[in-house]
This record gives C-alpha cells, sequence and structure tokens, in this order.
C-alpha cells in the first residue's frame, strides 16, 4: 500500500463539490464516520486499485495514510473544500448508521449472542479475505452493543498463548463473556484501535484514543487503551454513559441524613470537600452529580481532570473542563494555577496526587473558592492524615477542610431471581450498585483537633460524637434491608474502620 501524495501540502484545491454517493462502500464500512468527520476525509470513489479521497488543506497526513492501511489500497487525497466535505459524510454515512442501528436495537439477548457467535465463525473463516474483515468490524461493534445493554463499565480484550478472552467489568467485577480465536486478535485489535483514531501501525508502544458511539437517543463515550504484552497487544475500552451516571445523590445511593450535611457544605462560597476512597468507588460520579446541583449561570464553576470523564456541558451545566496533558506540562497543579485566573467560584480537582497539588488547592479554599477534589484513602477521617502526610501543616488542615466523603460501591442482590443467580445476572445473583457513604463534617471541635496534631483514631471518635456513621454501619443497613449480602457489604469495606 502506498499513498500518492503522502501530504496535502502543494496539491491544488478542486472547485467541484464533494459527492457523498460516490464514497465507496468498503470506505464506509472501515472507517468509522466520527474519525472521517475528524479529519475531513471522504472517499470519492476508487478506480485502477486507486481510491481518491477528498481532503481539506488542515487534514493530517497520518489519518490519510491510516485510511490507506485501513482499506488496504492506494489513495490519492485531493483537497476541496472543508465544509463541503463536512455535508457530505454526513449524508454518505447518515443511511447508513440508521439502518445499523436500527437493526441493532431490536436484537434481545439471546439474538445478540447467537450473531457474537455467527459473526466469529464468519470472521475466523474469511480472515485472509479481503470480506473477510467485515465481520470484524460488526463483531467489535456488536461486542460494545452486548456491553453497553449488560451495562459494563469496562470491555477487556486480553490474548493468551492460545485464545483471547473477552472480559467484561459489570458492577465492578470482571466476567469472561466470551473466547475468541488467537488468530483474529490482530484484527480486533486493528478496529478498536481505528474507532480510537489510533496507530494501526504501531504495535510496540502503548496508546490512548477515545470515541463516542450513539445508542437510541444518547451518545456513549468510549476512552480506549492498549498495552502491548507477551502474546500480542490487549485493549481495554471504558464505556462511559452519561445517561447512566450523572444523576441527583439520592439515585447513586446517598441518604438523606448524608445528603443533606454534604450538600449544604457543597453550597458554600470556601473550603475545600474530598471524597475519597479506592479506584473505581464513584468518587467522580459522586463529585460530578454535587456540580449537577450546585451548578447554575451564577457559578463560574471549573475544573482539571484526568481524563475528563463525562462532558458535563452535554447535560446542560455551564461550565469549562480541562484536561491533564503532562507531555505538554499541564498538570494538576499547573492546571489549577492557571483555573485561579480565570475567576472561578467552584473548582474540582480530579485528584490530589502530591504536595504542590494539595497546597493549592488549600490556598484556594481559603480564599473564597469552593474546592472539590478525591484522595485515595480508606475512610474519610484518613482524608486529614493523608494531607499532613502530604507536607500539610495541621493548622491549614484545620482551616480548610470543610468535609470529607468515604464512598464505596455495593453490588445489589438481584430482585428476579432472589440472588439465587439467573442468566440475567451472569448467575452471579447481583444487578446493579448503589453507594455507601461515611461522612465526616468538620466542625469546631474536630478543627481544634487537627491543629493539635490529634491521632486518627481520636479524629475517627469525635467525628462519630458528631453524628457520622461509618461504611461498615452503612453496609449493615443495607444487609438488614435484603438489598445486599453480608459477604458483599464486608468485600467492599475491608480495609475501612
Amino acid at each position: 500500500m502506498s499513498v500518492s501524495a503522502a501530504h496535502t501540502d502543494g496539491l491544488v484545491e478542486q472547485t467541484e463539490a464533494v459527492q457523498p454517493h460516490l464514497a465507496s462502500a468498503c470506505f464506509l464500512e472501515f472507517i468509522p464516520r466520527d474519525f472521517a468527520r475528524s479529519h475531513l476525509i471522504l472517499s470519492q470513489g476508487a478506480s485502477d486499485g486507486v481510491e481518491r479521497l477528498a481532503v481539506a488543506s488542515t487534514t493530517d497526513p497520518a489519518a490519510i495514510f491510516n485510511v490507506g492501511v485501513r482499506l488496504e489500497i492506494d489513495v490519492e487525497p485531493v483537497v476541496m473544500d472543508p465544509e463541503s466535505i463536512a455535508h457530505a459524510i454526513d449524508e454518505a454515512y447518515r443511511e447508513t448508521h440508521t439502518t445499523d442501528e436500527s437493526t441493532e436495537v431490536e436484537l434481545g439477548a439471546q439474538a445478540v449472542d447467537d450473531e457474537i457467535d455467527r459473526l466469529l465463525a464468519e470472521a475466523d473463516r474469511d480472515l485472509l479475505s479481503t470480506q473477510g474483515k467485515a465481520p470484524v468490524v460488526k463483531l467489535v461493534d456488536t461486542l460494545l452493543f452486548q456491553a453497553l445493554g449488560r451495562a459494563a463499565s469496562d470491555v477487556h480484550v486480553q490474548p493468551l498463548d492460545d485464545r483471547t478472552l473477552v472480559r467484561y467489568r459489570l458492577d465492578g467485577v470482571l466476567h469472561t463473556v466470551r473466547e475468541i480465536p488467537r488468530q483474529l486478535t490482530p484484527a480486533v485489535i486493528s478496529r478498536i484501535k481505528v474507532m480510537g483514531r489510533m496507530d494501526i501501525a504501531e504495535r510496540r508502544m502503548p496508546q490512548d484514543g477515545r470515541a463516542t458511539v450513539t445508542i437510541g437517543e444518547h451518545a456513549v463515550d468510549l476512552r480506549i487503551s492498549t498495552l502491548p504484552t507477551s502474546h500480542g497487544e490487549r485493549a481495554v475500552i471504558r464505556l462511559l454513559d452519561n445517561s447512566r451516571q450523572l444523576c441527583d445523590l439520592e439515585r447513586v445511593g446517598m441518604s438523606p441524613d448524608v445528603a443533606e450535611p454534604f450538600l449544604e457544605r457543597a453550597t458554600r462560597t470556601n473550603g475545600i470537600i474530598l471524597v475519597t476512597g479506592p479506584t473505581g468507588s464513584g468518587k467522580t460520579t459522586t463529585l460530578y452529580s454535587t456540580l449537577r446541583h450546585i451548578g447554575s449561570a451564577q457559578v463560574n464553576i471549573m475544573t482539571i481532570e484526568d481524563p475528563i470523564e463525562y462532558e458535563l456541558s452535554a447535560v446542560g451545566l455551564a461550565l469549562s473542563q480541562t484536561q491533564v496533558n503532562t507531555r505538554k506540562g499541564l498538570t494538576f497543579a499547573t492546571g489549577l494555577r492557571h483555573i485561579l485566573r480565570q475567576d472561578p467560584d467552584v473548582v474540582m480537582v480530579g485528584e490530589i496526587r502530591d504536595a504542590e497539588t494539595a497546597r493549592i488547592a488549600i490556598q484556594a479554599s481559603l480564599t473564597g473558592h469552593l474546592v472539590l477534589s478525591t484522595l485515595h484513602t480508606n475512610d474519610a477521617a484518613s482524608a486529614v492524615t493523608r494531607l499532613i502526610d502530604l507536607g500539610i501543616e495541621p493548622y491549614l488542615v484545620s482551616a480548610s477542610l470543610s468535609a470529607a466523603l468515604a464512598q464505596r460501591l455495593v453490588r445489589l442482590t438481584h430482585p428476579d431471581c432472589q440472588g439465587k443467580g439467573c442468566e440475567a445476572c451472569v448467575e452471579t445473583g447481583f444487578q446493579g450498585r448503589t453507594g455507601l457513604f461515611e461522612l465526616m463534617v468538620i466542625n469546631q471541635d474536630i478543627r481544634d483537633m487537627i491543629s493539635q496534631g490529634a491521632l486518627l483514631g481520636t479524629l475517627r471518635s469525635a467525628a462519630r460524637a458528631n453524628g457520622m456513621r461509618t461504611l461498615r454501619e452503612a453496609g449493615k443497613r443495607l444487609v438488614d434491608a435484603g438489598k445486599t449480602t453480608a459477604e458483599e457489604a464486608k468485600r467492599v469495606v475491608e480495609g475501612a474502620e
């Protein structure tokens, strides 16, 4: 495969209009609409073994090259009007995508399983033919569709010595849902890379990408990561569904006796509120739900995140989100510094990882800003000692900390089978999750203790005397109500006091 005129420099812009009906079926099949739209690139038909591509003067030459690699054909870029290309892309993909989506949405759970089995057999049989790549494209799309239907948070494609596992993370736990033949793995990984606008020719370095798919009337963001292993590249796709994740605090399981004092602190004009817990415990979802509650046209909200997990402007919030980019020197600390020059009322810092970020966040909270952030600690009171361990003076922690909220996500007993296990819950007996919360509100007594260097156990006792219910107590309440099991509650709160 080669690219005729590998870059667009020096090409004469064509005045003819871009024709959507000239786009080859092969291009529309293998090149995602989002990729074509982002790079302004569209097929104008193939002849004599060369695919003619309408491109803009700003189209990345690497994108043109990747299209040629993906289509396995020589390509010839022709510079055309960008607006005309964009309109033609929308028109060319409209009918194809409408048909595909309506067909998939009508598929039931068993039909999706049957379709995946059929596509696996077809792709394996036709792997060496050019037509054989179409089933791989459909296979990946159907696996994602199934994962979304099961409310999975992640899809893992993990190659082993003799086979490749497809695993879904359901309610925080990984389940192997399928095995695919080892020889199919490179084609599946390449398809995932194309979706994420990644370099399909690079197999020796980790890559990150993102894409958006539409299911019904709402968009789902995909965060894609590939990593070389001893058995080939593996991929993990995180599924970020705004419609499921962004909701009020009551829907994430926060009881009124926790939500009311928490939101009272979150509606103040200064102070720092920390949400703590291990990775995957729902901290970011809680912060986003809090921003949704306090957001208004009168409040300037700004965030610095790594990564931006949900586009909050999509749900009507007027705020600015900034993505960490360490390669360009944009860290949590540097981003936070610049945000504070943008006259914010509320600042969300995705995570406090180091002393510099902690110090800037605390100073911001002491100078008329409400700061929300996360820490990796086992319980609420440990947020105090973690900040001190990072080098923050106890008197600054005492003066700035408004509240610390520890949380976990616990699986709920599947009501349809009463926890016995069935096909709908993948024989686990659980379906869905809810939050366990432990809120430590910093009152004057606790402030004095922090300033005087009180031990962690003393802070916990004072918080409980002030009305804090521990994670263990929150779990027991759910067990007593029959909503989860004692084993599940113990599993998720292990390590918390």
